[in-house]
């Protein structure tokens, strides 16, 4: 059995939680988070079949700053569900210098700095760290860099949505005077089309997608703030047409709660004599939590056999072999998935 650790408890740590329980090699050890009693009291709600050391809570919740307490969890793997903007590029390398690691850090522009930062402090502990892990970055990072291999002077497109983005809407929640947000990221249609044409354009990423964010206002907020600092947020919004839309929290209830997105990746390139090729991969997800969550214990059985081989460090989804995320031997992936 892996020892799994969840490390915050929002959206995609309560979904791990529940892929956890359906996995039947692993098991989870403990929940590392901000607000270890309200956890606490969600744990002694929720169903008693599950698979969880639920004996003693006080031993199985523990708080994020409690780190001299962390190592008596007996965990195998760590899995950061944190945010991007603040959360795991600090608690990341912390970590990693304890257990092995995964996490989906998704801030592209800042993933290869976050990724030697994480190779440093995993490799001087002995353990290995799965980072940027996900749909994307993720498995559309392995579509992109197929297409690049198959395709040779190709070009590849991601499109996104529609559908909730997490990263970005937790960055609007980071935004003073926010009580909650949803950010929709939009694909542009024509743009799509031009690509599924057979076009290689150079598209902006203006040109590509839109982004619209409902927001929930504390009473008495600035709102032409909160709007200016959200439309011109660096790395998130300040590329895109964005639309600010605020709502009450009653209307974010009813009209917001599910998390759906999805999106694809698209090379279109020549072959041989000038024969046109296209590549569509493509994911549709009721649950973007639920799908980046399942993608992450999967990560978290590859870091584990990568450690228990004697490997260190940090790796992606792009740096071992996929038949390491399986929990099938290499005889049952060759007979029934080759």
């Amino acid at each position: 059995m892996i020892n799994i650790g969840i490390v915050g408890y929002g959206n995609i740590g309560k979904a791990a939680r529940k892929v956890i329980g359906k996995t039947p090699d692993m098991i989870l050890r403990g929940i590392i988070t901000r607000r270890p009693e309200q956890v606490k009291e969600e744990i002694l709600g929720g169903p008693s079949e599950e698979k969880m050391a639920l004996i003693n809570l006080d031993r199985y919740v523990l708080d994020l700053n409690q780190k001299r307490k962390w190592n008596r969890l007996g965990v195998d793997v760590a899995i950061l569900c944190g945010g991007s903007k603040e959360d795991t590029p600090v608690q990341g390398p912390e970590l990693a210098a304890r257990f092995n690691t995964v996490d989906s850090f998704d801030t592209h522009a800042d993933i290869p700095g976050y990724f030697q930062r994480m190779d440093s402090v995993a490799k001087e502990a002995g353990n290995v760290s799965i980072v940027s892990a996900g749909w994307d970055p993720g498995i559309f990072s392995l579509e992109r860099i197929l297409g690049n291999a198959f395709l040779t002077g190709g070009e590849s497109y991601t499109f996104w949505g529609e559908g909730v983005s997490q990263g970005h809407s937790d960055a609007a929640r980071k935004v003073k005077g926010v009580v909650d947000a949803r950010q929709y990221t939009i694909p542009i249609e024509e743009a799509i089309q031009r690509v599924r044409a057979g076009e290689t354009p150079e598209f902006s990423k203006r040109q590509m997608h839109k982004r619209l964010v409902f927001i929930v206002a504390e009473e008495g907020a600035d709102l032409e703030r909160v709007k200016k600092e959200i439309v011109e947020m660096p790395k998130y919004y300040d590329e895109y047409d964005t639309e600010v839309i605020f709502i009450s929290e009653e209307e974010m209830k009813r009209k917001h709660s599910a998390f759906p997105h999805g999106g694809f990746v698209l090379t279109s390139g020549l072959t041989g004599d000038g024969n046109k090729q296209i590549l569509e991969y493509k994911c549709q997800l009721e649950s973007n939590p639920e799908f980046t969550a399942s993608v992450l214990v999967a990560c978290a059985r590859a870091a584990y056999r990568m450690n228990k081989e004697g490997q260190s460090g940090a790796f992606t989804i792009l740096d071992f072999p996929l038949g390491y995320l399986s929990p099938h031997s290499g005889e049952i992936l060759r007979s029934r998935f080759m």
